[in-house]
């Protein structure tokens, strides 16, 4: 995604989601938890539940240690948390670059 000043991922991506810079030229940086996964794309007219499509969706381990973290990060949430009826629990967030991100876990 584009930004100004790929350093302010650092807070939310790093802080909140427990990522790893694993490359870093200035102008981009990467992210990453490390984790062997496969590759999803998802296409959707809708989020789900009538709610916007969001930008990216970052699936965890534990829903309730990434709420805490994003509420404790005074991070407002658009979204959620709420279970939905296709086995998901979820809420949605904004980074610092104003893109809306899914935070998920399987039920």
């Amino acid at each position: 995604m584009a930004a100004a000043s790929p350093s302010e991922a650092e807070r939310f991506y790093a802080d909140i989601f427990g990522l790893k810079v694993v490359m870093d030229h200035g102008w981009i940086r990467t992210y990453s938890s490390g984790e062997e996964m496969t590759t999803q794309v998802s296409v959707a007219s809708e989020g789900g539940s009538g709610t916007p499509v969001p930008d990216l969706s970052i699936e965890v381990d534990n829903l309730e240690v990434a709420l805490e973290r994003v509420t404790g990060g005074n991070i407002a949430i658009e979204y959620g948390p709420v279970s939905e009826p296709w086995g998901v629990r979820r809420f949605y967030v904004r980074d610092p670059f104003g893109k809306l991100i899914n935070v998920l876990q399987h039920e």
